[in-house]
């Protein structure tokens, strides 16, 4: 089966919905425990809505080789109910990136967290490791082993790497050629970034406009690759992503180097024109603008960028 071949699924096949719920809490975890500067922000936007906070979606890097790619996340999730949303290409990055659609459950109308509130969307790109040049690829399957993509969601609740720590010479060559592969090689399956549901926030977050005003005062580095605020071509889907924090990474060959690790957006999505006279109390998501954005998505992979 190929990776964007992947079948609908329609009821929670995999187990209980709060086992679900506790998957994504342990994921969350492990990604702020990971990045300092991606915690910081968590914690300011819980303080500013009196911690009730709504997330978009979480987003997660994959090879696409010897099944570690799209399917092998993919797969777990759409046993509890999520269905494919859509796809992206973004051949310059020799990229592929599939959403998928989170499953209906019950929540309250004000619900807010992963226990209370709506479940993410889950957005997963995988790098198309055979468009790369024979010197990249020799690098990336020297890692990864036969059917260690089967421990992917594993992987990403630990936040520990399936395979071998990398050298920094083998990291060093992969970035000249692909950012993405580095990055990936380094930090695995652990989320590479987390989006906050601007649209479900309360008090001044719920503008994007003001989000952004506040993250900038605060000093924080935003995402400036296509602008700051990145809007859609209908102008229903907004989105401020802040660029990653750079960690201290030690390498098997005992190097350490400062690489970019993960970060923080925030996604407004705006009230369908078809919608727009209904009483703000009777919105729900559906309402609102759905899937992703070609070139906001290309601009905002770019918060990870190695260099200035």
């Amino acid at each position: 089966m190929g990776s964007l071949d992947l079948p609908y699924a329609s009821s929670f096949k995999g187990g209980n919905e709060t086992f679900l719920q506790n998957v994504f809490e342990s994921i969350l975890k492990t990604y702020l425990r990971k990045n300092p500067m991606a915690k910081t922000i968590w914690e300011l936007v819980k303080s500013v809505d009196n911690e009730k906070i709504s997330y978009d979606h979480f987003f997660f890097r994959t090879f696409k080789v010897d099944g570690y790619g799209i399917d092998s996340l993919a797969s777990f999730f759409m046993d509890y109910g999520y269905k494919v949303g859509g796809r992206l290409d973004f051949p310059k990055k020799k990229v592929q990136v599939l959403w998928l659609s989170p499953p209906d459950v019950h929540f309250p109308d004000n619900g807010y967290g992963i226990g209370n509130g709506p479940l993410p969307r889950l957005v997963i790109a995988e790098l198309l490791v055979e468009e790369l040049s024979p010197e990249s690829q020799e690098i990336i399957r020297k890692y990864l082993k036969p059917e260690g993509g089967k421990q992917a969601v594993l992987s990403s609740t630990l936040g520990s790497l399936i395979w071998e720590k990398p050298t920094s010479t083998d990291f060093n060559q992969l970035a000249k050629e692909s950012e993405f592969a580095a990055w990936t090689l380094v930090y695995g399956y652990t989320m590479n970034h987390l989006a906050f549901a601007v649209h479900r926030l309360k008090h001044s977050f719920s503008d994007i406009k003001c989000v952004k005003e506040y993250f900038e005062e605060k000093g924080f580095e935003l995402n400036k690759d296509g602008g700051v605020l990145k809007v859609s071509q209908d102008g229903l889907l907004l989105q401020v992503s802040a660029m990653s924090e750079k960690l201290v990474v030690e390498f098997a060959d005992g190097v350490t180097q400062i690489v970019p690790a993960s970060y923080i957006e925030f996604v407004e999505r705006l009230v369908l024109p078809q919608f727009k006279d209904m009483p703000c109390d009777e919105i729900k998501e559906f309402h609102r603008r759905e899937g992703l954005e070609q070139a906001s998505a290309y601009h905002i992979m770019e918060s990870t960028r190695f260099t200035a």
